[in-house]
């Protein structure tokens, strides 16, 4: 019996994802979305090209793969459509390798509104929300009055929008906020949920599936399937850094949810970080850095948003948080990104535990939201060396890939968290990989 593969971000989202699920696909057949939505941006870069990518699965650019977006994830139509017309002017035609789930929920225009009106009535107590209405939509959901894309075939299906719909406009309301003058992505709210009728025309030509019945019955004859995540396990609404969290399960548990499938069908989980740590919008951040290296890092790691272009904010490695999320999640094999980030530091930090309440621990307290966390450092040298250099350099085998330094950092890390770390990225592209 095949078991379903995860892909999962360990920190706080950012970490690379979209290129490690480019990299694995040649090995499936299945790559399959299990929560999140348009706020995800998981980025992929070839021969030249960026695409950075919000609902659709990261296989959608391996020839012959299946890309399946399951019932957890929530859509916006406008949004979908305008990632499947970028694909397609890069000359990637979608046909029916893209499936939809029927119980997959819609994102609303208003629940975008709701979003921005949360935000702004929260002042400086906000979440850092991308405002593309995950909070409100996912509200919904667990309330059982949100709209399905199965609905979308339903001769009642104006009916329930157009119910929805007020009642979102009294909550709005009921916040100090109307809608007029009210705008989405520029545009007046009239403009814009033209717009996302046209959308969700635009996607009634993929089909509309049971996905747990296709996945299941996948696995049963022997294909492999790969789950992707989004976000980041510090921001699982369980076990990340509540309040300040998405609105979704993102460690491997989300996938029984998510897609469907039973916790005895789950095999390899594959867990994504950065050679260090960044965050996006408001929380705890421990190793965070606000002097020159926190910017270093950000420039040469190109640290902005995907979906926002917001500045991520930079720091340290956080080997106790990376620590709980391989716990969570049963990580089998850990994957580092971004490690050539750093090639020109002359010494690395790592936090390997917290001073909190006078007290050393390794352990994430509950109160880490409101209390204030110190990191204890431990100081490694850095490899001075770019691994760049050295693939121009290895082709009759002489020369291994890894700086010393580097693999001293890495097995430091191993030791630590007790996974091991078979997959090396040292750059944006597919190519710049090295797996140990």
């Amino acid at each position: 019996m095949n078991k379903i593969d995860i892909l999962l971000g360990l920190q706080w989202g950012d970490e690379g994802k979209g290129k490690v699920v480019d990299a694995l696909t040649p090995n499936y057949d299945i790559v399959a979305r299990f929560q999140g939505g348009p706020n995800a941006g998981h980025t992929i870069e070839f021969e030249g090209k960026k695409f950075v990518l919000h609902n659709i699965p990261s296989g959608v650019l391996t020839p012959g793969c299946v890309n399946i977006i399951g019932n957890g994830v929530i859509i916006e139509p406008h949004i979908l459509k305008g990632e499947v017309e970028g694909l397609k002017q890069a000359g990637f035609s979608l046909g029916k390798t893209l499936m939809i789930s029927n119980r997959a929920h819609l994102i609303l225009p208003t629940h975008r509104a709701l979003d921005a009106a949360n935000e702004k009535a929260l002042g400086k107590m906000k979440i850092g929300s991308t405002l593309k209405g995950i909070g409100p939509t996912y509200t919904d959901k667990t309330a059982r009055k949100g709209l399905r894309i199965g609905d979308i075939a339903m001769g009642d299906f104006m009916a329930k929008y157009e119910k929805l719909k007020q009642a979102h406009l009294q909550q709005i309301a009921s916040l100090g906020f109307d809608m007029n003058g009210f705008q989405l992505d520029g545009m007046d709210f009239a403009d814009y949920e033209k717009l996302w009728f046209e959308g969700v025309d635009y996607i009634r030509q993929f089909p509309f599936i049971d996905s747990e019945y296709y996945i299941n019955e996948a696995l049963d004859q022997g294909k492999k399937v790969l789950a992707e995540g989004a976000q980041g396990s510090m921001l699982d609404v369980d076990f990340g850094s509540y309040p300040f969290v998405t609105s979704s399960n993102v460690i491997a548990a989300g996938v029984c949810n998510g897609l469907g499938i039973a916790p005895n069908r789950i095999g390899k989980v594959y867990g994504i970080f950065k050679a260090y740590c960044t965050r996006v919008g408001t929380g705890p951040f421990p190793t965070e850095l606000f002097d020159a290296t926190g910017e270093t890092l950000r420039q040469n790691g190109h640290e902005f948003g995907a979906t926002t272009g917001r500045p991520r904010r930079c720091g340290w490695l956080d080997l106790p948080a990376l620590k709980y999320a391989v716990m969570l999640s049963g990580v089998t094999d850990l994957m580092m990104m971004k490690s050539d980030v750093m090639d020109e530091f002359e010494t690395i930090k790592v936090a390997t535990a917290y001073r909190y309440n006078g007290q050393e621990t390794q352990h994430l307290p509950f109160a880490a939201c409101t209390e204030t966390m110190e990191p204890v450092y431990a100081e490694l040298p850095g490899w001075r060396e770019k691994i760049e250099d050295r693939r121009q350099e290895t082709e009759d085998g002489r020369k291994k890939m890894i700086p010393e330094r580097l693999e001293e950092y890495i097995e430091f890390i191993e030791n630590y968290v007790g996974v091991p770390i078979k997959f090396v990225s040292y750059g944006p592209d597919r190519t710049q990989n090295i797996i140990r």
